[in-house]
């Protein structure tokens, strides 16, 4: 039996906002539906981890999919992400992502978004793993995700009736006596009134706080991706789901034996631009392993990495990009050209040493089609959502997509009426904080256990490991110590699904499960836990896709 805490250990609320609608994060997804809440006429406060510009979006570097193309269709879309889900998308959730995308992108672009555009003036459209047409846009290069961040900055920031609060930590839910939401808590670092612990007095509560980066020791997430709202939902009874599909990203720079936190990514636009992976030998190892090759989707290509790391001992493999030449090198990718210089890479004339790390979660906070979470009143949106439109893996691009589409859709939820406001209660359970010294401890058991290659035996010892560290308690809250307790808590509901899931399925790759089993794990586990802080897991069946649509996977 796996015990976790209702409620994080932090002092009394001493200050108290109230709000409509109260927006956790500032990433594509928490910025977009904040301007969906606003349209709407409600009072917005969005509260962000770090400077409101620090969140994940901002390092988002291939680009955004879309239909955008004369020769593409939203059709053809759908059928390249159910295939990368491996079975498990929600097919609703799919069709909403592809064929509202194309506006959304178009909705952005009219708040001030510059993408990249051909010699006709069209937007340059680029392919990514995965695709089978050319429907990724992006901007500066591979900067898309900076652009798209300045662009919805600027929008919130000239917009009246909605306040931000940087460098404040959500702590728990604040709920009413019928268990729906009604504010939270946060901690604000900094001088000024709200320095401290206050309380945010809402109806509508969105999480879109992004990734679980941390849980692991390389990660392409920034610092800021602790898992918190995955954690603030749990403790407040909410269900989690598909937590067990962490997508490691297959070429992340490899800058040394003694790395940690966050890495340079080197996006999979390079190979759509055709670039090639290569082991020690120079051998091509991608050829034979899928028909796209290179272009694989990401759970094939870093799994067939890990293969050949295995095989040959070596530490990371090559990306061959030689070809390209210092101008192109310059023009479509000065953010890695910048990475690469700074170790002393001339991708022009030399290979880049690659190797995965975590880069994408799947899974998280269990939503229906418009954001709505297990508990009335509570959002989520963006990467710590879980609509189901990934399913065991998400394919390239669609992660800034998701978060425009799906802020769209919990604006016409909240468009319709708040949930009724009402007083909050007193928490049922005491708050726990778990000693930020256990941060390290529980990546590194979380690298080696549930990483790219699992198995019972490995995640067995890793939840030994998160079980031990569950007594290491301290008296001093701060945010170091807050995240750790969060980190702690996803890490484990995390391995726990992925030791219960025994199969290979997407980013999931058991090695003593090594076959897809869809006669017993075609489904989705679903998670929370009961009023004692117990963990309960249910599986949840998964829709089909309609006939039409099976068949084009089949010939996909």
């Amino acid at each position: 039996m796996i015990r976790l805490p209702r409620r994080l250990a932090a002092s009394a609320p001493g200050w108290t906002i109230e709000v409509d609608v109260v927006v956790v994060g500032s990433g594509v997804a928490g910025l977009t539906t904040a301007l969906h809440a606003r349209a709407a006429g409600y009072r917005v406060l969005i509260v962000t981890k770090a400077q409101v510009d620090e969140g994940s979006t901002r390092w988002a570097q291939g680009g955004i999919a879309a239909a955008l193309s004369p020769d593409d269709s939203p059709a053809e879309h759908e059928v390249d992400t159910l295939v990368a889900g491996a079975g498990l998308c929600d097919p609703g959730a799919v069709h909403a992502l592809v064929t509202e995308g194309p506006d959304a992108v178009r909705r952005l672009i009219a708040l001030g978004a510059r993408f990249d555009t051909d010699e006709s003036g069209d937007i340059a459209l680029t392919r990514e793993g995965g695709h089978l047409r050319d429907r990724i846009a992006h901007a500066g290069g591979d900067a898309t995700g900076a652009e798209i961040s300045r662009a919805l900055v600027a929008a919130v920031a000239g917009r009246a009736g909605i306040r931000v609060i940087e460098n404040a930590l959500a702590l728990d839910l604040l709920v009413d006596d019928h268990g729906a939401a009604q504010g939270l808590t946060l901690h604000v670092m900094g001088e000024g009134q709200h320095d401290g612990v206050g309380a945010v007095l809402a109806p509508a509560v969105v999480l879109a706080t992004g990734g679980l980066g941390q849980v692991f020791s390389l990660s392409t997430n920034p610092a800021v991706a602790t898992g918190d709202g995955v954690a603030v939902a749990l403790r407040a009874g909410a269900a989690v789901a598909d937590l067990e599909f962490v997508q490691f990203h297959p070429t992340v720079l490899w800058t040394g034996t003694g790395a940690e936190g966050q890495q340079p990514l080197v996006s999979e636009a390079v190979r759509g631009e055709g670039a090639v992976l290569r082991d020690d030998a120079g051998v091509a190892f991608m050829q034979g392993q899928h028909p796209l090759a290179d272009l694989a989707p990401r759970d094939v290509v870093a799994k067939a990495i890990m293969r050949r790391m295995r095989e040959t001992g070596a530490k990371h493999v090559w990306l061959d990009a030689r070809e390209f030449g210092t101008e192109m090198w310059e023009r479509r990718f000065p953010t890695i050209l910048a990475s690469l210089r700074e170790i002393g890479v001339d991708p022009s004339k030399e290979l880049i040493p690659v190797a995965p790390a975590q880069h994408y979660a799947s899974g998280g906070v269990r939503t229906d089609a418009y954001g709505r979470s297990s508990v009335r009143g509570l959002y989520a949106v963006g990467e710590c959502a879980c609509t189901g439109v990934h399913g065991a893996n998400r394919l390239a691009s669609n992660s800034l997509l998701e978060g425009l589409v799906f802020a769209s859709r919990i604006g016409d939820v909240l468009a319709e009426g708040l949930p009724e406001r009402r007083d909050p209660v007193a928490p049922s359970a005491d708050g726990v904080l778990m000693s930020e010294a256990a941060r390290r401890s529980i990546q590194v058991a979380m690298t080696e256990g549930v990483g790219v290659l699992r198995s019972r035996d490995s995640m067995s010892t890793t939840l030994g490991v998160l079980d031990a560290l569950a007594s290491s308690v301290t008296g001093d809250p701060r945010t170091k110590a807050w995240e750790t307790t969060n980190l702690h808590a996803v890490a484990t509901v995390l391995a726990a699904n992925a030791k219960m899931r025994k199969e290979t399925r997407g980013s999931h790759w058991r090695e003593d499960y090594p076959d897809t089993d869809d006669a017993s794990w075609h489904v989705r586990l679903v998670s929370r836990l009961d009023d004692d802080g117990v963990l309960v897991t249910v599986r949840e069946d998964v829709p089909q896709p309609d006939e039409g649509v099976k068949e084009e996977q089949a010939w996909a």
